[in-house]
């Protein structure tokens, strides 16, 4: 017995660290080490009964965004806290206020307040830099749009004049998976006043970020790679049940099979049963090789029936992106690589053209696509083990599931041996005509 777990124990060790591991590791981007979303809570008046502070929410990831419904920003207060009015956000509940009386009352008595932005169609209570239906632009797409701000009047501090920094923040975008820390000090923010010439700091600023996980915010992944190629019929497709296997029975209604009707209700995560299951795929075709340049086109399909995609984007990761590349349907730009060989690229769509990537219907399925022309490397251009297709995708920040290597297209069988047959045959027609010339000569 004592063998047993002499010898248990140590691997049960192991794979607690590697679970540990991978969790903390999920956090942690290559394409983009120092992404966050930051919340800075600056204290800039005092007030006869409290203060005034500006919250400012910054989206530092440079290519996941907060899409609709938007951003939802929770905290607890650590005393007795209210806010007492707040422009440009409102809290969700404003909670038992009981023990206030008098025509004013406060915005929210909330312990535990949850703040969501105002719409751009909104007149009353703005405030600078506010009111975006709770959406953050990703940094590299819309770097104007990545921020947002909302001020607020807090009362009832207790004996502490600028009061104790909240507790538990929490952020919702618009769905989990985010992990704030906690508020902390930091140096007061500046502002500058007199054309720029002086520098004003606020009286006090506390600062959270918030890292983005995958693992806590889907257990399974959302999105799926396939790839083809023009000189292979055979389609690469995304794994079976890569988004995970919903569809248990054929009664189930988790998807919509050919002939089905569609659901009247507004579920936004029904959609078309497929073999891989996943709301998005990515695919990447091969389209053409000439002399000095390739061309691929790239499309993305989405299977939800009710679900559409505002301001989507799409990054991908492959060894022919660190050269010039033209895109006719898509913006682009390259991103820096952390120390990566390959060339990093984002792709999102164009204002009022193809930005909003359509739910499918019962006719056909929504999808947006670009051709990209890529320059060749003579030092580094070659078809071999797989060279032509993506090393990772992401959609809309989240990693996609890509194909295992032994399933990507390659060159048609016996391909080489063809090639060197035609070789040996045009050698044996040159012979030939040589010696025909030679005996016309004579």
């Amino acid at each position: 017995m004592v063998l047993i777990v002499h010898h248990v124990y140590p691997q049960a060790l192991k794979f607690i660290i590697l679970v540990t591991l991978l969790t903390l590791s999920d956090c942690y981007d290559p394409l983009d080490p120092t992404g966050n979303i930051s919340v800075t809570f600056d204290i800039y008046q005092r007030t006869e009964n409290g203060y005034l502070a500006k919250v400012i929410l910054q989206n530092n990831y440079l290519y996941r965004h907060v899409d609709k419904p938007g951003w939802k920003l929770g905290w607890t207060w650590a005393n007795s806290e209210v806010i007492w009015s707040m422009s440009g956000a409102i809290a969700t509940d404003r909670g038992s206020c009981a023990n206030y009386r008098g025509s004013q009352m406060p915005h929210s008595c909330k312990k535990d307040p949850i703040i969501v932005d105002l719409g751009s169609d909104v007149s009353q209570n703005r405030s600078e830099h506010c009111c975006g239906g709770g959406i953050l632009s990703a940094l590299v797409v819309d770097p104007l749009n990545s921020f947002t701000s909302f001020e607020l009047e807090v009362r009832n501090l207790g004996n502490n004049p600028l009061g104790q920094a909240p507790n538990n923040v929490t952020l919702m975008a618009p769905g989990p998976g985010y992990s704030c820390s906690p508020f902390h000090d930091t140096e007061p923010s500046v502002s500058l006043d007199s054309g720029g010439l002086r520098q004003v700091p606020v009286l006090r600023t506390w600062k959270s970020t918030c890292a983005y996980s995958s693992f806590l915010a889907n257990p399974s992944p959302m999105c799926c790679v396939s790839f083809s190629t023009f000189y292979n019929p055979i389609v690469t497709s995304c794994n079976n049940c890569s988004c995970g296997c919903k569809e248990a029975d054929k009664s189930t209604k988790s998807c919509i099979r050919p002939g089905d009707l569609l659901p009247s209700s507004n579920e936004e995560n029904i959609m078309k049963c497929t073999d891989h299951m996943c709301p998005i795929r990515v695919h990447w075709h091969f389209k053409n090789n000439y002399m000095d340049q390739w061309r691929v086109k790239l499309t993305i399909s989405n299977y939800h029936f009710k679900r559409k995609y505002s301001n989507w984007n799409v990054l991908v990761q492959h060894p022919g992106l660190s050269q010039k590349a033209t895109t006719y349907s898509f913006n682009s730009t390259k991103l820096p690589t952390a120390g990566l060989q390959d060339g990093v690229a984002l792709f999102w769509g164009i204002d009022f053209y193809n930005n909003e990537l359509s739910h499918s219907d019962k006719d056909q399925v929504g999808f947006v696509t670009t051709e990209i022309l890529l320059e060749k490397d003579p030092n580094s251009f070659t078809l071999h083990n797989g060279w032509a297709f993506p090393r990772r995708i992401y959609f809309n920040g989240d990693n996609c599931e890509m194909p295992l290597p032994d399933t990507f297209p390659m060159l048609p069988n016996g391909s080489s041996s063809l090639r060197h047959a035609a070789n040996y045959g045009s050698n044996l027609l040159l012979i030939s005509l040589f010696f025909v010339l030679v005996f016309l000569r004579f």
